[in-house]
């Protein structure tokens, strides 16, 4: 299993930043990745809510992924599963409220557990290892400025 962890101080309330990361179909309007979502079940947001998102590669290309809401403890922490070719994935994203600068906000930390099902997703894991972390870590510090940015534009992400 590997698991790749970014945080960044966010200048907003965490409530605000809970709307945003639970409301699926605006999704596509402030994440830079995620060209389009489609909520595949009915209801709010809680454990069982699922959603197809197509993320937009840095090669141009897309590449459809479904997300499941695993636990949902507002504001403070979600939890999202996604299953891959030989391999699956946890997603948690936690909030915690915090004073910088005699100001609040919030502390945003996702961290991206993968957790290989199928012995070539093993050996991928292996081969492929480090190139994987560095990616999933810049895409996970992009979804945190675009969460911050989202939040408004007084709002800014400082990595933690």
């Amino acid at each position: 299993m590997s698991t790749v962890t970014v945080s960044a101080f966010i200048e907003a309330q965490d409530a605000d930043l809970w709307r945003l990361l639970t409301d699926l179909p605006a999704r596509a309007d402030w994440l830079s990745a995620v060209g389009a979502v489609e909520v595949l079940t009915e209801g709010g947001f809680a454990p069982g809510t699922a959603w197809r998102e197509t993320r937009v590669r840095p090669d141009g290309g897309s590449e459809p992924e479904e997300f499941e809401v695993v636990e949902a403890t507002a504001p403070r922490r979600v939890v999202l599963g996604s299953r891959g070719a030989g391999v699956d994935y946890r997603i948690t994203w936690t909030l915690r409220t915090v004073e910088r600068r005699r100001r609040g906000c919030t502390e945003v930390t996702v961290e991206q557990e993968a957790m290989p099902t199928r012995p070539y997703g093993r050996v991928l894991a292996l081969i492929l290892g480090g190139l994987a972390a560095r990616a999933v870590h810049g895409a996970l510090r992009r979804d945190l400025a675009d969460l911050a940015l989202a939040a408004g534009p007084a709002h800014s992400a400082e990595a933690a």
